[in-house]
């Protein structure tokens, strides 16, 4: 099986402290986040657990503590988040030198290949036109020439609850700038030796040689763990997503870093009232199990075939 941890939050920044002593007790409760009362049990066990990807736009935490974490002996890698936008659109992160000298740590720790750069999500605003991303692009770049394999880009997606904070701020590329973007993206990636893909992009880019990418994707995950997986596409995501299965340990509502363009938190208090009830003993993300919750204990397994390469 493979983890996400998380889509839903930003675990290795606001939450290392818990995911060390859910990997120490070898399993995490995970909220339905349809049916809060629906918990699942989800394996954090060398064996079973094929692969955690993380996802963080501050994996500091994560870099601190990456000795004690590669002593579960669970194969895993990270997607950061790295994009030129200041304070007023993330307002919880750190300056970008330090976050390049954390992603560049992180590389030089883990490889460039489990080092997965995200540019994303591309929006027009906070002073950010097409040329300003294209020039800021191809800095950050060159600082990664040699630290990734792969970039990941994606446009920004205006779900209704960030559409007022947003009004007036930013807005999605429109379908020119989008190619423009590609096309000067595409080029600046490719002379640097990294990959570009688009996440979840109905748009068709292929012909600036950037294809769909799978995040959490069968092809890398094979290259780390060393066999091949047998394993299905994930149902529960967009019909463009090319992810194969995971089971989420995140909850939405519990990063208090405050990008003003997140999908996954509802707003200030919505944020403040959850983290409230967080307590990095519990075996859930946000508070803790309790009578009226159901937990199910589905039948997890290695996806990993019996042709395993030992070399």
């Amino acid at each position: 099986m493979i983890v996400s941890a998380s889509r839903r939050t930003d675990i290795p920044a606001c939450h290392m402290p818990w995911m060390l002593r859910r990997l120490s007790e070898g399993y995490a409760l995970a909220a339905n986040p349809y049916r809060p009362k629906q918990l699942a049990r989800i394996p954090l066990i060398k064996g079973v657990t094929d692969c955690i990807v993380f996802w963080s736009k501050n994996p500091a935490p994560l870099l601190k503590a990456l000795p004690e974490v590669e002593g579960f002996h669970i194969p895993f890698y990270i997607q950061f988040t790295l994009t030129p936008y200041g304070k007023g659109l993330e307002p919880g992160l750190p300056d970008k030198k330090a976050l390049i000298r954390t992603f560049r740590a992180l590389s030089e720790k883990l490889g460039p290949e489990r080092a997965v750069w995200r540019y994303d999500p591309i929006l027009i605003g906070e002073g950010l036109s097409v040329a300003d991303h294209l020039r800021l692009f191809a800095e950050m770049a060159e600082l990664l020439k040699g630290f990734t394999r792969r970039c990941t880009i994606s446009f920004l997606d205006l779900y209704a609850h960030i559409k007022k904070p947003l009004a007036g701020i930013a807005r999605p590329p429109d379908e020119e700038e989008c190619l423009l973007l590609a096309k000067g993206l595409s080029e600046t990636a490719g002379e640097r030796g990294i990959a570009l893909f688009t996440c979840s992009e109905k748009l068709d880019l292929s012909a600036y040689g950037i294809a769909h990418a799978a995040c959490i994707d069968q092809k890398l995950i094979e290259s780390i763990v060393g066999g091949a997986l047998s394993v299905p596409k994930d149902p529960g995501q967009r019909p463009d997503c090319g992810c194969i299965r995971s089971s989420d340990i995140g909850a939405y509502d519990t990063c208090p870093l405050g990008c003003i363009y997140c999908y996954g938190s509802r707003s200030r208090q919505a944020i403040l009232e959850r983290m409230a009830g967080s307590d990095p003993r519990s075996p859930l993300l946000c508070g803790r199990p309790g009578p009226q919750h159901q937990i199910s204990e589905p039948a997890f397994k290695s996806y990993l075939s019996a042709q395993l390469n030992f070399d």
